[in-house]
């Protein structure tokens, strides 16, 4: 506070003239288009003050109409006007969200300053010009601010994390698994964001849990975020497929209809080292061992004189369900950690990671997101496909045509240059 006053008590003290003190206030649209109704819209404010300012307070009209927030704090600093004087400058960002289809307007903001004056304390207020503000009405096909079906979710980008503990298609008749699935949007308010989606077919029993919303003010605008939970259980033995659920949204960047999408996911059956399948094998007979090496030795017979193709190598099931699972909850160092068990325990599969140019790039760009190489880390890796890839099985190569590999990187950060 102490800075900011110095900041102010630095321009010199004049008598006022006309455009001396200015305070303007500009909608930010996007694409220039009038907004729809719940449709966050930027307005910037900007008060450039060619005097000494002692106290402030900027006075909001009421909004009617608007629901709104600011972002962050208001700015002050020193501008250069064309006349190549100094000045003060004055910023506030605010997001409102026009409320119903119509036109309206934005009543003058004032800024209530007191200033120097020539030596002479006085008050004065600065006000901004009144703003009209169209709301257009929708014109699409389906959907709208109106409609009330599907839900209206205009958006900068939303995003959907979905994940599970434990994995779905490891649960038997019986248990229980649960789901967690967090929507995020940006430009938007908590309030504004969906109901739980229904989550409901046929052979399970499912608990729908809280929804917690939160809204996260950042300078761009606020991001919206809803977590929805739930418990399932499963109600019959046989395998249950669970359909995705598609949430449509309006892209206000684009201006278009676009959609997110929960992810169709499958509840048991899916591996086979469940507990049954654990269980030590019952001991053979003497009479079946004798007929099994009977008809082992004639397939050997058979096949002398035949070359066989090369083996082929794949990543075990447990490796490639803990890949998949770290990828669908986005976390990639539980991924890097579940890759580098897998490269310990299969080191000739992981060899032939290596050699694939492409997939030996996206190692590094995983090395690089966890470890935090490099001075940039670009976009986030998708982790899904990179275990997509991993999971694909891969012909084995004769011994001595890969030269020895040091393995990847241990698990607090990657090998040392020697």
């Amino acid at each position: 506070m102490a800075a900011l006053l110095l900041l102010m008590l630095a321009a010199p003290a004049h008598a006022i003239e006309p455009g001396d003190l200015t305070l303007t206030v500009t909608p930010d649209l996007s694409g220039g288009a009038p907004p729809y109704a719940r449709e966050m819209v930027l307005l910037r404010l900007r008060g450039v003050y060619r005097t000494q300012v002692l106290l402030e307070e900027v006075r909001q009209p009421a909004l009617v109409n608007f629901s709104w927030t600011q972002l962050g704090r208001d700015h002050w600093g020193r501008t250069r006007l064309p006349d190549g004087q100094m000045a003060l400058e004055f910023e506030r960002t605010i997001a409102i969200f026009p409320q119903h289809t119509g036109t309206f307007t934005i009543d003058p903001f004032i800024h209530r300053l007191t200033i120097n004056d020539n030596g002479e304390r006085k008050q004065v207020d600065v006000r901004s010009e009144p703003i009209p503000f169209p709301v257009a009405a929708w014109t699409g096909e389906t959907g709208g601010p109106d409609a009330p079906e599907p839900w209206w979710l205009p958006a900068r980008d939303v995003s959907i994390t979905d994940s599970w503990d434990p994995d779905p298609e490891t649960i038997n008749q019986g248990e229980t698994a649960r789901r967690i699935v967090t929507l995020e949007a940006q430009g938007m308010l908590a309030e504004g964001l969906p109901p739980r989606p229904v989550m409901r077919t046929r052979g399970i029993i499912t608990f729908a849990g809280p929804v917690k919303r939160e809204t996260i003010i950042t300078p761009s605008g606020p991001v919206a975020r809803a977590t929805y939970q739930w418990d399932i259980k499963k109600g019959v033995a046989e395998v249950i497929p669970l359909d995705a659920i598609k949430i449509p949204w309006f892209d206000t960047l684009t201006r278009t209809l676009r959609e997110a999408e929960i992810p169709a996911r499958q509840i048991g059956g899916g591996l086979v080292d469940r507990e049954e399948d654990l269980k030590p094998a019952a001991p053979a007979s003497w009479a079946a061992l004798a007929a099994a090496g009977s008809a082992a030795f004639g397939l050997g017979l058979a096949l002398i004189g035949f070359r066989t193709g090369p083996a082929r190598l794949r990543l075990g099931r447990a490796h490639a369900r803990a890949l998949r699972r770290a990828a669908a909850s986005g976390d990639a160092a539980a991924f890097r950690a579940a890759l580098a068990r897998a490269a310990q325990q299969q080191p000739d599969l992981a060899a032939l990671w290596r050699a694939e140019p492409d997939l030996a790039a996206d190692l590094a760009s995983l090395d690089r997101q966890v470890f935090g190489q490099g001075a940039a880390l670009g976009q986030p890796l998708d982790l899904s496909g990179l275990a997509a890839k991993l999971g694909r099985p891969r012909r084995a190569l004769a011994a001595g045509s890969l030269a020895p590999a040091p393995g990847l990187a241990p698990l607090d950060g990657p090998l040392a240059q020697a």
